[in-house]
């Protein structure tokens, strides 16, 4: 790490501001121990979402076509950034035709990779750069905290639009408020 990273920022400026010898960078090191501890409930709020949003779809008598292609590119979408993160090449497309069943299996299949990837998740990776190129070919850099961030985000937005569409269709669409999951227990 450099001393531009947002680590080192964060515990230059405790240094700057003159702190008792250790309390800020300790107090720096929890939260973003805190961070990590969030990134992963929010990973564990995400995989409970995308399943409740299959047994929806399984579930109602006619689904919006929409509904399926849209969870299958979150997932795909989901396997991308963790292949940038780790460095690796992408192996699916961004829209693929998923069915139901391999739907089910890369939701199965990405919680189990996002969970051991967050579970070996250092704090100094937090603010590691990742370079990449997006579906348009321009090169990008942005750090694994960001990435994980945007990962989360767009499952949301695009659970948002499933729930639209199956709304539009005259059916009931998944309940995957964050809210929810917490109150009742589904996630910790």
């Amino acid at each position: 790490m450099g001393s531009s990273d947002p680590i080192s920022l964060r515990i230059s400026h405790c240094r700057s501001a003159r702190s008792l010898p250790g309390q800020c960078e300790r107090t720096v090191k929890t939260k973003l121990d805190k961070l990590l501890q969030y990134l992963r409930r929010q990973f564990a709020y995400d995989e409970w979402a995308n399943r409740e949003v299959l047994v929806n779809f399984r579930m109602t008598a006619h689904p919006p076509a929409q509904t399926l292609r849209l969870l299958a590119h979150i997932l795909s979408a989901e396997h991308l950034w963790l292949e940038r993160i780790l460095r690796q090449p992408q192996s699916l497309p961004v829209w693929p035709g998923f069915s139901a069943d391999q739907c089910e299996t890369q939701i199965a299949a990405m919680a189990n990779l996002w969970r051991e990837y967050l579970e070996g998740l250092s704090v100094e990776q937090l603010s590691e750069n990742v370079s990449y190129k997006n579906s348009k070919g321009e090169p990008w850099r942005s750090t694994v905290e960001d990435i994980l961030t945007h990962v989360v985000l767009h499952s949301a937005y695009h659970r948002g639009q499933i729930a639209s569409y199956t709304r539009a269709a005259g059916e009931t669409p998944a309940y995957t408020d964050f809210i929810h999951a917490v109150r009742q227990g589904f996630i910790e």
